[in-house]
């Protein structure tokens, strides 16, 4: 090689910008000077047998040069030497690098770095072969070639690290939500691909619930619209078992000796689990650029790593925060949560029917709006007094939320201390008045087995007295009738009649009461029974200033007696008559009416009076208890009217009217319920 050649040899290598450029002048330079007709560098690769053609002007310079034993044998003292050398019978000694070349002879030289076998700078020649001083010229270019593909390396490695933050930064700003995560996925597969300069390049995330690994997503469009799954446990899959790995790995097809294309598998790994696998397919990996594409796919898939965990944690916290509504929100106590000023910050669905209200409209808004004053005292003092963790409870009447609550709170901590109070309220309203009403119908039955017992006493004593009775007043109207008697003692014996009478009467209504006469039913009208009755008080009501209204509803039918239902009612009107004997402007109301949801025929008589008092209401209805001064009541006409209509499986109740006077209600089942 001439010093003019040299000279200019070592101002491209000092001028060039681009190790490639500089590979392409050696070849020229390697060319001219030794007359060859084809050069081409063959580099070692460090995980196999074989040398990759990277650059050169041979006929076939990307290919892979599979070294058989016997090239290994004829190489290994080149290495030794690290000499050039000519082969003249290429043909027989290296068969594979005659394919490559197609030339009849070859110049080898060694390229090495230290004890670093770099590769074989091969020059295809053909007789008259190349003399001494040729080839020993050959050998200063060695070292440049050298230099010029550690060159290349670098520069490879900076464009790839550059094509790596390039991919990294436009993929950079995280989803929000699994749907635009697969939209960045599809993003970054075409990224990859030209970066890697790949076929395709797919994700495989790992579905838990499954376990599997499921594509969401792939550079290539037609991968796209089906969903494939590998199982996590399927050995023989790369894709499952690169997942389990700690590092990327690049997987070669050795049935391909030509192919120079690999399939690169990086595992995606998360903070404390395994995501899935970027599968990077067919990459050129150049010789010696396995560890750097290796590297760089490693951090490519840290950050992958990154951006998919962060999306599916915060999906996650999505979704426990959901399921946390859904169940704060299906609670049927009504729940409020309230800053340290009771200032609502949020309450669930139960709470916003109640009052109804919609939940947007709570916040910031006092809890004194939506509770009584009285509650929202005690959850001021419950929020002084509360601790961490503690819990206080108590029952109230609440107006505002209307009903009977057990209220429970609990004080909400921020940073380990307590701000506000949660508040929830239990609301016991039917249950109180489900078990009053227990109670209730406890006493009647009770009253029932009371009156049934007393009534089987008295009608065996009635029906003991009535006979005498009857004989006394037989003989009594004799006497009065036979004219015998004298003037003056007629008086007498006409007071004597009266009051044997008036037994007689008390008997009759003690059988009526005991329940021992048959009672005919059949249909009638509970108004037409309502009017008789009312007809005959009219006049001693007019006369006591006392104004008699009806409010009558049409076609009420029940079945029973109307000789004794109309008694009923005159008790009744007789017993309001006499509450409001002394009420200015007395008033006494008469009503009919059918129950809301049509189960009972409804009669209701009430007064203005000053009520019943509360310790006498529970024994209005017992026999013989009279509030009346003695010789003005018996004490058995609300008793027989009781017993009457229970007779005719009804029910009747009295209670004080809330503005003022007693009502009694009395309930029939209609007449087709009875039949």
């Amino acid at each position: 090689m001439s010093v003019a050649t040299l000279t200019a040899l070592a101002r491209t290598l000092a001028r060039s910008d681009r190790g490639r450029d500089i590979l392409t002048r050696l070849h020229q330079y390697v060319l001219e000077s030794t007359g060859g007709v084809c050069s081409v560098v063959l580099r070692a690769h460090p995980r196999g047998t074989f040398l990759q053609a990277t650059s050169g002007n041979a006929p076939r310079p990307r290919t892979r040069w599979v070294l058989s034993a016997s090239e290994l044998v004829q190489l290994e003292p080149l290495f030794r030497s690290r000499e050039p050398e000519l082969m003249t019978s290429l043909a027989l000694r290296l068969p594979g690098l005659a394919e490559q070349l197609r030339t009849q002879g070859a110049l080898l030289l060694p390229l090495c770095s230290g004890l670093e076998r770099i590769g074989i700078l091969a020059v295809g020649v053909h007789p008259p072969w190349p003399d001494q001083s040729t080839i020993e010229g050959l050998a200063l270019v060695g070292d440049a070639f050298a230099l010029a593909l550690d060159r290349v390396r670098l520069e490879r490695g900076v464009e790839l690290q550059q094509g790596v933050d390039a991919l990294l930064q436009a993929f950079s700003p995280t989803p929000t939500g699994l749907p635009a995560l697969q939209a960045g996925l599809e993003f970054f597969c075409e990224g990859a691909t030209r970066l890697f300069r790949a076929v395709s390049t797919s994700v495989w995330l790992h579905d838990r619930e499954a376990r599997d690994l499921v594509r969401r997503a792939s550079s290539d469009v037609s991968e796209r619209a089906a969903v494939e799954r590998v199982s996590t446990e399927n050995r023989t899959s790369s894709i499952a078992c690169a997942m389990r790995s700690d590092t990327a790995d690049v997987i070669w097809n050795e049935q391909d000796p030509a192919n120079v294309a690999a399939t690169v598998l990086v595992p995606l790994r998360g903070h404390r689990r395994a995501l899935g696998t970027l599968v990077l397919e067919r990459v050129a990996v150049e010789a010696g650029d396995e560890v750097d594409v290796i590297g760089r796919a490693e951090e490519v898939g840290r950050k992958l790593s990154s951006v998919v965990e962060h999306v599916q944690f915060v999906e996650e916290i999505l979704r426990s925060r959901h399921e946390l509504e859904a169940t704060f929100n299906a609670l049927p106590a009504l729940v409020a949560v309230c800053d340290a000023n009771l200032r609502v910050l949020h309450v669930n669905a139960a709470f916003a029917r109640h009052v109804r209200h919609a939940e947007a409209e709570f916040v910031g808004r006092s809890l004194d709006e939506f509770v009584s004053p009285a509650t929202a005292a005690w959850l001021r003092e419950c929020d002084a007094s509360l601790g961490e963790s503690e819990l206080l409870s108590r029952e109230v009447d609440d107006l505002r939320l209307g009903g009977r609550f057990i209220l429970t709170t609990r004080a909400r901590s921020q940073d380990d201390r307590p701000r506000g109070l949660v508040m929830i309220a239990h609301d016991i309203t039917k249950e109180t008045h489900s078990a009053a009403e227990r109670a209730a119908l406890r006493e009647r039955l009770a009253q029932s087995e009371k009156l049934a017992a007393l009534g089987q006493f008295i009608a065996g004593i009635a029906h003991e007295l009535n006979n005498p009775l009857q004989a006394v007043l037989g003989h009594l109207e004799l006497l009065r009738r036979s004219g015998v008697v004298p003037r003056p003692q007629a008086r007498d014996l006409r007071l004597v009649y009266r009051e044997a009478e008036r037994a007689a009467k008390i008997v009759r209504n003690l059988l009526v009461f005991a329940g021992s006469r048959r009672i005919p039913r059949r249909v009638i009208s509970l108004n037409a029974v309502v009017t008789r009755a009312v007809s005959l008080r009219s006049g001693p009501c007019q006369a006591a200033n006392i104004s008699l209204v009806r409010v009558l509803e049409d076609g009420l039918k029940i079945e029973g007696d109307p000789l004794l239902l109309q008694q009923a009612v005159l008790n009744v009107l007789i017993n309001a008559e006499q509450a409001v004997a002394d009420v200015k402007g007395a008033r006494i109301e008469v009503g009919t009416s059918r129950s809301r949801d049509g189960s009972h025929v409804v009669l209701q008589v009430r007064d203005n009076g000053p009520g019943i008092p509360e310790d006498v209401l529970p024994r209005i209805f017992e026999p013989f208890f009279t509030t009346k001064e003695v010789g003005q009541g018996t004490g058995l006409g609300l008793a027989i009217t009781y017993g009457i209509i229970q007779e005719h499986a009804g029910q009747i109740s009295v209670s004080n009217h809330p503005e003022g006077g007693a009502c009694f209600l009395i309930q029939f089942p209609p007449s087709e319920v009875v039949k």
